[in-house]
């Protein structure tokens, strides 16, 4: 997040992961994100 990125590659996997901040300036799009601000 420190350098205003919308996510990182997650080493373990590969995958393009996205950030809470990215995550929280949009609806909840019901996919399980991993950082998802929206599970309480």
């Amino acid at each position: 997040m420190a350098a205003g990125e919308s996510g990182y590659d997650d080493p373990g996997t590969g995958l393009w992961v996205f950030t809470a901040a990215y995550l929280a300036d949009r609806d909840c799009c019901e996919s399980g994100c991993r950082h998802c601000p929206y599970v309480s």
